[in-house]
């Protein structure tokens, strides 16, 4: 059973800008973190050799429509409702700065 060292969790809650309010939040972390490698390892226990890989959670398919292009609405009526237009094209403030 392998643990996580003090040195490595501190390396890995830096990495994670992780910050702590007490050492006992610390503390608790670490143990849920070494709990969730012990969990890990028992798992490496279980025989999955003639296993096949789980691809998809379900056999379920999706049932589309299909995408058939057609137009709806034309380009004028879309401008119609635009608080600001220019011709053909919608005008937005300049969201980017020189």
């Amino acid at each position: 059973m392998s643990k996580i060292s003090e040195e490595t969790f501190d390396h890995i809650a830096h990495l994670a800008q992780l910050e702590f309010e007490s050492e006992n939040g610390k503390k608790a972390i670490q143990e849920d973190l070494n709990k969730i490698i012990q969990f890990i390892e028992k798992l490496k226990e279980v025989n999955t050799e003639n296993v096949e890989p789980l691809i998809y959670m379900t056999n379920e398919i999706n049932r589309l429509r299909e995408d058939d292009p057609k137009e709806n609405i034309t380009q004028e009526e879309v401008l119609k409702n635009a608080p600001k237009k220019d011709s053909d094209y919608f005008r937005i403030p300049k969201v980017l700065e020189k």
